[in-house]
């Protein structure tokens, strides 16, 4: 069998074992109408009939057939003696497995055709330089295994070029794409002589960091370039003054990049490392290569995006474990957007967190800086006098700028709000029990989709309003003058008046509904009818409701014994002595505040409401990425929803990414829960939750001193275990544990707040609470005997 010495870059014969792994590469890129430079390969047979036959000197025959492909790429470029660059293609190079990534010498602007005989010589050469055999000893790749081809494509004249990766390689996020790009010829770039801009692509949202270019590569007239062999023409030269500050690529031509990436990776199945150039505004791809250094699993880690104080107080008990990616994009579909480039929300190892700084620097530029600390605590846990807040990287007017900005759109989303929000919490309950039936009946794939598309896509816009109702003023400013007013006891008390015998807080729904359950005045049905969607974990969509589980609900009721209407009417009781108290210490302020009371607790039932019809609303999405599961047969908990839709769609390359994502979730899953405040970058796997502190501190929840036995429990499923009587001490609770508060003589949390699920619901029941220890379920076990005072802000040991 005859053997090519010459291939076409189309040539269907191209393959690794005849062109290597750059040219095959190459050959499938062209193939599939991808915009590659013309141009032929110089196969292995030539090199290895050469080599066996006299060194590294080329056959006269395969001279002429290299001076004719080159004769043929001189006539279609008009040109009588086209500038080429040529390229070594070693067969183990360019592998899933292995890249050798500048191991083999490639030259540049080479003019004339005994130059392209020189750098193809060269070429060959560099199969056997120190680096190149210490790289294959490396990674155990036998010498007897390779051979070495050539390419010569025709040189594209860069504007600018740069490097693109279609998946994030430091996180390993399969939906990012990362752009680099510099002025001139990409050169500069791989050996590090010049910093590239930088552009992160998610979805369609382009984060740029434009950095300062001092110096490109540019062709140049003769090889008194700067590469090691004397043969390139090219050489480095400064970037002129105006352009050193602006930005390669503008925002529409990153998205043009991207897409040609995107094609690529589906060309392939794989994250891809691409290489490209730009000239007269049109793209060309010059080499694509599987990208080998991929972590074995995708880092969610967005402290490393900035410098910033993070926070997870409060939005834990919504979401208290590792989120699904599923999740996290519909978290990220409700975030506020950035400011000025600055992320509000962020995942850290698989977790929520709210980014104080860019609060901070907001109010601060309004010229509210010191209350806003004072509230911030109030409402997301202390904040360390010692701590300092990382400041933004802006000037005060690009805050005040990007923040009336986003206060305009705040304001007319608050309006639509208020509007709306009592009509669509009413109608909410039916909306989503029939959305749920209409999802199960969904006999198809394409039925799914069109149901997202007009219905289930319009609940995810009406979440915005029960999002922004759930959040409203809360009375953080009303409680601490209340508190300098009375005393932290009795403000408690006052504020413990949220709900009434005909308007009850929603969240203390679930508890009043068992005992109404158990006394038969309501059935199973109506029971979870009215709050099945309530759960431990209703913000998860990976995560069951208890509406699928009626044993959950049985077990519940085997273990009630306290009831919670004594204990409301006991603290109402309570609350009228405190009121008596306030009006006799306080007469002419006493209208006033019963007037502040009142509003306050109308708005916190507002609030809750609004937050239960927005868990209610997650059991529709559950339920819809459930049906997508059955109908495709795969887990698409890992992927977000716009990825769920396009696999439902048929789509197939989202699907590459579920093992690396179930792999970070169970990472992430097996460490323990980080700290309440972040400040700057965190490495999850670094942390430890033990602490050598004996004192246990947080924030006083509800007033009054209790001592007694200790349950320590990590999740609601164990605090079933919990005696009446007992302490329970754990992590952090939501309204899935509120059926078990009035069991506990006093509640302990390691994160919270005042205004936080565990302060609110013990206050109403008069159980004494302490908050946002951050270490007591490190430093207490069960059986331990303590004392927990509720106005203090301690728990003691005994």
């Amino acid at each position: 069998m005859t053997h090519p010495l010459i291939l076409s870059l189309r040539d269907p014969g191209a393959d690794l074992a005849t062109v290597g792994g750059k040219g095959a590469s190459l050959s499938r890129l062209a193939q599939a109408g991808l915009p590659v430079p013309p141009g032929f390969f110089v196969t292995t047979s030539v090199y290895r009939d050469s080599v066996s036959a006299s060194g590294t000197e080329i056959p006269s025959d395969v001279v002429t057939a290299i001076h004719s492909a080159y004769a043929q790429l001189c006539k279609s470029a008009q040109s009588g003696a086209v500038s080429v660059a040529v390229r070594s293609s070693a067969t183990v190079e360019d592998l899933p497995e292995l890249s050798f990534a500048g191991q083999h010498d490639t030259f540049l602007n080479i003019v004339g055709f005994d130059d392209v005989l020189d750098a193809i010589k060269r070429c060959w050469a560099s199969l056997w330089t120190d680096r190149a055999v210490h790289y294959r000893a490396s990674n155990e790749v036998s010498a007897s295994d390779i051979a070495i081809a050539v390419v010569v494509q025709e040189m594209v004249p860069a504007s600018a070029a740069g490097v693109m990766f279609t998946a994030d390689p430091v996180t390993g996020a399969r939906d990012t794409i990362m752009i680099n790009a510099t002025w001139g010829l990409g050169e500069a770039l791989v050996s590090g002589d010049v910093t590239p801009d930088t552009y992160v692509l998610t979805g369609d949202t382009v984060r740029s960091e434009i950095a300062e270019k001092t110096v490109m590569t540019v062709p140049t007239a003769d090889s008194a370039g700067s590469d090691r062999t004397g043969l390139n023409r090219t050489g480095l030269q400064p970037v002129p003054a105006e352009k050193r500050s602006q930005a390669v690529l503008s925002d529409d031509q990153v998205q043009e990049l991207a897409a040609l990436g995107k094609r690529i990776q589906d060309l392939y199945g794989m994250p891809m490392d691409i290489e490209w150039a730009v000239h007269d505004g049109q793209f060309t791809i010059l080499q694509a290569r599987p990208i080998t250094t991929l972590p074995s699993f995708e880092v969610w880690n967005d402290t490393l995006l900035g410098d910033y104080l993070w926070t997870c107080a409060n939005l834990r008990e919504a979401v208290p474990s590792v989120m699904t990616p599923a999740t996290w994009s519909l978290a990220q579909s409700l975030a506020l957007p950035p400011l000025a480039g600055h992320p509000t929300s962020g995942n850290i190892g698989g977790r929520f967190y709210l980014n104080i700084s860019t609060g901070m620097a907001a109010l601060t530029a309004l010229g509210l800086g010191g209350t806003a600390r004072r509230i911030a605590g109030q409402i997301f846990g202390r904040i360390p006098d010692d701590m300092d807040i990382p400041r933004l990287p802006l000037s005060r007017l690009a805050v005040v700028r990007a923040t009336v900005a986003a206060g305009i759109r705040i304001a007319r989303d608050f309006r639509e709000y208020r509007k709306n929000l009592d009509a669509l919490v009413a109608a909410n309950p039916a909306r989503c029990s029939a959305l749920r039936a209409r999802i199960s009946a969904a006999a198809s794939a394409p039925e799914l989709v069109e149901l997202w598309r007009s219905e289930v896509a319009d609940l995810l816009l009406a979440c915005r309003t029960f999002d922004a109702g759930a959040r409203q003023a809360s009375a953080a400013r009303f409680s601490m003058r209340l508190t300098e007013l009375v005393g932290a006891s009795d403000a408690a008390l006052l504020l413990s008046g949220l709900h009434t015998s005909s308007d009850e807080l929603v969240s203390l729904g679930p508890m009043i509904g068992l005992a109404r359950l158990r006394r038969g005045e309501i059935t199973t049905d109506e029971y979870m009818e009215a709050w099945g969607h309530r759960g431990h974990d209703e913000f998860e969509v990976s995560v069951p409701r208890s509406g699928e589980d009626p044993a959950w609900i049985k077990r519940l009721l085997d273990g009630m014994t306290a009831s919670p209407e004594e204990l409301l009417a006991r603290q109402a009781q309570a609350r009228d002595a405190a009121w008596e108290r306030l009006k006799a210490a306080h007469p002419r302020s006493a209208p006033k505040i019963a007037r502040r009371l009142a509003k306050a607790a109308v708005s916190a039932r507002k609030r809750e409401r609004a937050r239960s019809e927005f868990a209610r609303s997650f059991w529709v999405f559950r339920a819809f990425v459930l049906r997508a599961n059955e109908l495709t047969g795969h887990d698409l908990f890992f992927l977000r929803f716009p990825e769920i839709i396009a696999v439902l769609e048929g789509a197939t390359q989202p699907l590459a990414a579920i093992g690396a994502r179930h792999a970070a979730y169970e990472y992430y899953s097996a460490l323990p829960p980080y700290p309440t405040l972040i400040c700057g970058r965190f490495d999850p796997a670094n942390w430890t939750s033990e602490d050598d502190s004996s004192a246990i501190t947080g924030f006083p929840g509800v007033p009054g001193a209790v001592e007694g036995v200790a349950r320590v429990v990590s999740t609601v499923e164990e605090a079933e275990s919990l005696r009446d009587g007992e302490i329970l001490v754990t992590t952090v609770t939501n309204i899935g544990w509120t059926p078990l508060f009035p069991r506990a003589a006093a509640v302990v949390t390691d994160i919270g707040a005042p205004l936080s699920h565990a302060a609110i619901v013990a206050r109403e029941l008069g159980i004494p609470a302490v908050v946002g220890c951050g270490n007591a379920t490190s430093l207490l076990s069960t059986g331990d005997r303590i004392r927990v005072d509720g106005g203090k802000g301690t728990v003691t040991l005994l």
